[in-house]
């Protein structure tokens, strides 16, 4: 389960289209928003969960928005292989775009804790590497995110809803050290059966790197609503070693009601 929060959040922000302008003013989240994801890893029951929260934050004596991600395993899968980790994002709250990002991640012996600073007029990140005592400035596209704000920030993408089945969407992240590249397919709509009632929700495929992770390039599907709040409701990856299942288990301070049939 390496980076299994990673996986849910890729999976999360890997539903929407890119946008490098400035976000419209009309964006579908709001201070207070709050969703928790209950995940099963292949034969295991309830194996863990992900929250994601938006709240607000002083950085550099300016008002930015401060999201907080962060997920474990339980029962049993803990047991044989402990997770905890924690995600963080300071961003714009005009433009979407990132200041800081901290990842803080124990996953059995697999340790990272990292500063990620982003500067947008130079298109470079000053990264701290704590655990390994490492500094070192890295080249970045323009228009950047970290893996954190990029879920909020693309949310907000103005043509989303017009996106045409098949149609693919090229995405750049930074993570660790490099920047990731996605290629979206969007596959269409349906209506799908949650705890909350059946919700229209479109359909996406993210196109990964296969073998580190993912078991194939097209291992995963997120199914998100089809509403101005454009929320994920369920995902499905093929990983190298099992599979993982996330579904909406509980959301609060939508900025707008769930669309439910």
């Amino acid at each position: 389960m390496k980076n299994v929060l990673l996986s849910i959040l890729v999976l999360l922000v890997s539903s929407f289209s890119y946008n490098k302008g400035k976000q419209p003013s009309e964006q579908p989240y709001q201070l207070g928003e709050f969703f928790k994801f209950k995940i099963n890893y292949s034969g295991f029951l309830n194996a863990g969960y992900a929250t994601l929260e938006l709240t607000e934050a002083t950085y550099n004596n300016k008002q930015v928005y401060y999201a907080k991600g962060f997920g474990a395993n339980t029962g049993l899968s803990k047991i044989f292989f402990k997770v905890e980790d924690h995600y963080q994002s300071y961003f714009d709250k005009e433009t979407g775009k990132p200041y800081m990002a901290v990842r803080n991640i124990s996953e059995g012996s697999y340790k990272r804790n990292q500063r990620a600073y982003f500067n947008h007029y130079t298109n470079t990140v000053f990264l701290k590497d704590i655990g390994r005592n490492k500094e070192q400035k890295i080249d970045v596209p323009a228009g950047v995110q970290d893996v954190v704000s990029m879920f909020y920030y693309l949310r907000s993408h103005k043509d989303i809803d017009k996106i045409k089945e098949n149609q693919t969407i090229d995405v750049d992240m930074f993570f660790d050290d490099e920047i990731i590249k996605f290629k979206l397919k969007f596959l269409g709509r349906e209506t799908i059966k949650t705890k909350f009632g059946n919700i229209s929700a479109m359909i996406f495929r993210p196109m990964v790197l296969a073998g580190r992770v993912f078991k194939e390039q097209e291992s995963l599907t997120v199914w998100i609503s089809d509403d101005k709040n454009k929320v994920p409701l369920k995902i499905k990856a093929d990983l190298v070693v099992g599979s993982i299942n996330a579904d909406l288990a509980e959301y609060k301070g939508l900025k707008y009601p769930l669309n439910k049939k």
